[in-house]
């Protein structure tokens, strides 16, 4: 059993090992001015300063601050703090079952992703005491959770084939639509009439029975006007909206209505339709398989966060 305990002595117990918004009364935000640094937690034996936690907090308030205005900004501030708080705690713990497990990283690994980070940002301190001391913390953390989740995570082969039974939509092929399209391109939108016009005059030679092919190639600003204004096949969701809209309901050989898009105004022709399909288990077992074992992973961590916080003292002091 934990405890919280708010400055007017008030004491409010709760379980952290279910989670921290049990806590219903809120403390003023940590970035008020006048605060001076203070205890904010104890994990066990560690303490949490307030310092800490607006260090962590920092980039994220900045962020909040441009987007956000007044009340929504507030609420959202405290949100953030509060979720940084519960962050600093969680990663307390993990580094302290770090230690109590003797899960250690040598420097040569510390020093080479320094390195690795001096070359993804040329703005990078390696030299920084505090980003070091950061860097070796995050490998720790990742050895740690590799102990304790990755190497006991097990995937049977029923539950990759019940997780592609269930989800099947995610490994499917999309529709495929194979496409001719007379194009008008407006060089400004006060050109838009006239495009739309031409259009019109086009539409109506299709409907007198010529060729679709003829009419591209009198009317279409499109590169492939030359053969008959064909795109060959384009997959479900790379049409503009509107058009992907009107070519859905088509048949083969089916003429669409006059269109706008960003590009222009269109008259789309389907030629032919390749339905959904469905890649067979043994095409994607491999990707099930990394799904899977991803949740998994996920799952068997917020056990193990919950076990430590159970296991724990925390006090936190507002």
């Amino acid at each position: 059993m934990t405890r919280a305990i708010l400055s007017s002595g008030f004491l409010i117990r709760f379980t952290l090992g279910l989670t921290f918004v049990t806590l219903v009364i809120w403390p003023p935000t940590f970035s008020a001015a006048h605060l001076q640094d203070r205890i904010v937690a104890i994990v066990n034996a560690e303490l949490i300063m307030l310092s800490d936690v607006k260090r962590e907090f920092r980039a994220e308030q900045e962020r909040l601050s441009r987007e956000f205005r007044g009340d929504d900004l507030t609420h959202r501030l405290k949100t953030a703090e509060y979720m940084t708080l519960t962050k600093l705690i969680e990663r307390r713990l993990q580094l302290q079952e770090a230690k109590a497990t003797k899960v250690e990283v040598s420097d040569v690994e510390v020093q080479q992703a320094l390195q690795q980070m001096k070359q993804q940002d040329k703005s990078f301190d390696p030299t920084n005491p505090r980003d070091v001391r950061d860097v070796r913390d995050q490998l720790i953390l990742m050895r740690v959770a590799d102990q304790h989740i990755r190497g006991n995570v097990t995937v049977g082969d029923s539950e990759l084939k019940r997780y592609y039974q269930e989800h099947q939509e995610q490994f499917a092929l999309p529709a495929e639509y194979q496409l001719s399209q007379i194009i008008i391109k407006p060089s400004s939108a006060d050109d838009l009439a006239d495009a739309l016009a031409k259009a019109r005059r086009a539409m109506d030679d299709l409907k007198r029975g010529e060729k679709f092919e003829d009419v591209a190639l009198q009317y279409s600003d499109g590169t492939n006007s030359l053969h008959g204004g064909r795109l060959g096949f384009v997959r479900q969701g790379e049409l503009w909206p509107v058009i992907e809209q009107s070519v859905s309901r088509l048949v083969p050989g089916g003429i669409s209505d006059i269109l706008e898009s960003p590009e222009g105004v269109h008259i789309i022709r389907l030629d032919d339709k390749k339905p959904k399909q469905f890649r067979p288990y043994e095409d994607v077992r491999r990707e099930v398989q990394e799904f899977v074992y991803q949740q998994k992973s996920a799952d068997m961590y917020q056990s193990w966060l919950v076990d430590l916080k159970n296991k724990a003292y925390i006090e936190i002091k507002f």
